[in-house]
């Protein structure tokens, strides 16, 4: 067991308050923090801090014995790497629109833009790896996003409302076949208009958005976060396609403490908020707009899944075993089909005490509050930000609530796909 430290990663949709406020550090930062990294990924692993103050890199750790650290159940499943990536996640403005592969989709481009020889960090590389990446983010404040298609009859009913004689066209393409076909269709449309097809349209249809906004009529103000995350994405990305994209997608709120699973293919957009979040440890992203960078419109038509559906809020489910303290279970589960992971939201209270064997490794995030973690006559004391790393090889191990309102967030191994032996 080991205090972790993580990787900030300074992006410019990143907040200049929210990571380093949580952490007790001063605000504003120097430079917006988007993301605090836990884990083992290449591009920036965490490090174990030992009772010296010696940082060792999480990668190296693992690489030089992969099934004392991370369990034979582990690289059994997933070969001798950490097959998740915890983060801390402060969405100042909005991110990039994007998907992600499956694990089929992940290999085969993997193997080609390797046969290609085109190099990992070229800016035009699509896969920096052969993992697909299924993703959870749980709420720590109000979390705002748009995640995959909408219903394309409640899609053709925004466009009515929007009253933008320049739509029609894409109103009857999609009233005239509202399903995936439908929806794939005019997505392509929109994302390889011409620049002068998108400067003449474009503007037109976010005069629309205003005069619905200013219009008033109650029977067209379903619609409103909608038209108005439109106008907001205009502002951040004049000109982008990804603006007309947004309309076509649900939008969702999550409450802190609420999670959205999202699986290959989704296309969708972080717009605001802080969480936690946790993927398989892969770096895969196929971009469709809302940014500066690379987008490969074929390979990004080739993985989405253009299937309307509304996207579920998960809720936290009570743990198994997990005991009860004065508010409640102390353990509770956002449960998801990716094998790679597991989150759970850990409550507790002061002389709260939760158990936390697990067999495989895991990380314990503070996000409120004060911890003790102890194992084998170790001690990691945890506040706001702080996180500890537990090993395969580590027995027995409890997390004490030290104040009262004390939570964390626990990471650990998903179920492991059939035929895979579990140590014993």
């Amino acid at each position: 067991m080991h205090r972790l430290e993580g990787a900030v990663r300074s992006y410019a949709w990143g907040s200049r308050t929210a990571i380093a406020g949580l952490r007790g550090r001063p605000v504003p930062s120097d430079h917006p923090e988007a993301e605090l990294w836990l884990g083992a990924h290449p591009a920036d692993p965490a490090r174990l801090v030992d009772a010296d103050g010696e940082r060792l890199s999480l990668l190296d750790v693992l690489s030089s014995d992969p099934d004392r650290h991370l369990g034979e159940r582990v690289v059994g499943a997933f070969g001798p790497r950490l097959p998740f990536l915890l983060k801390l996640l402060a969405a100042e403005e909005p991110l990039s629109l994007q998907a992600h592969p499956s694990a089929l989709q992940a290999a085969e481009g993997y193997a080609r833009e390797e046969a290609l020889s085109i190099p990992i960090d070229s800016p035009v590389r699509n896969y920096k790896d052969a993992s697909h990446k299924p993703e959870l983010v749980v709420a720590l404040t109000r979390f705002e996003a748009l995640a995959g298609f909408r219903d394309p009859k409640r899609t053709v009913e925004l466009f009515e409302a929007l009253a933008v004689p320049e739509l029609d066209p894409y109103v009857g393409l999609l009233a005239g076949q509202p399903d995936s076909s439908g929806l794939r269709a005019l997505f392509t449309t929109w994302i390889t208009l011409p620049p002068p097809a998108l400067a003449a349209l474009l503007p037109r249809v976010l005069d629309g958005c205003v005069t619905y906004l200013a219009s008033g009529r109650e029977n067209e103000r379903d619609f409103v976060p909608e038209v108005r995350t439109a106008l907001q994405l205009a502002d951040f990305y004049p000109g982008d396609a990804g603006v007309l994209a947004s309309l076509l997608l649900n939008r969702i709120t999550l409450e802190p403490g609420e999670g959205l699973y999202l699986d290959a293919g989704n296309l969708h957009a972080y717009l605001h908020g802080m969480g936690v979040e946790i993927m398989a440890n892969s770096d895969n992203v196929l971009r469709g707009g809302l940014t500066p960078k690379h987008v490969d419109v074929p390979e990004l038509l080739r993985v989405l899944d253009f299937g309307a559906a509304s996207v579920p809020v998960l809720e936290a489910v009570p743990e198994s075993g997990a005991g009860a303290g004065a508010a409640g279970p102390l353990e509770r589960r956002y449960r998801t089909p990716a094998p790679e992971f597991t989150l759970s939201r850990i409550d507790l209270g002061a002389g709260d005490v939760l158990p936390v064997g697990a067999k495989g490794p895991q990380i314990l995030l503070c996000t409120a509050g004060s911890a003790r973690v102890e194992c084998a006559g170790e001690t990691v004391n945890l506040a706001p930000g702080d996180s500890a790393w537990l090993s395969a090889c580590d027995r027995a191990p409890e997390v004490h609530g030290c104040s009262a309102g004390t939570q964390l967030f626990r990471a650990r191994l998903g179920d492991v796909p059939e035929g895979v032996a579990e140590e014993s």
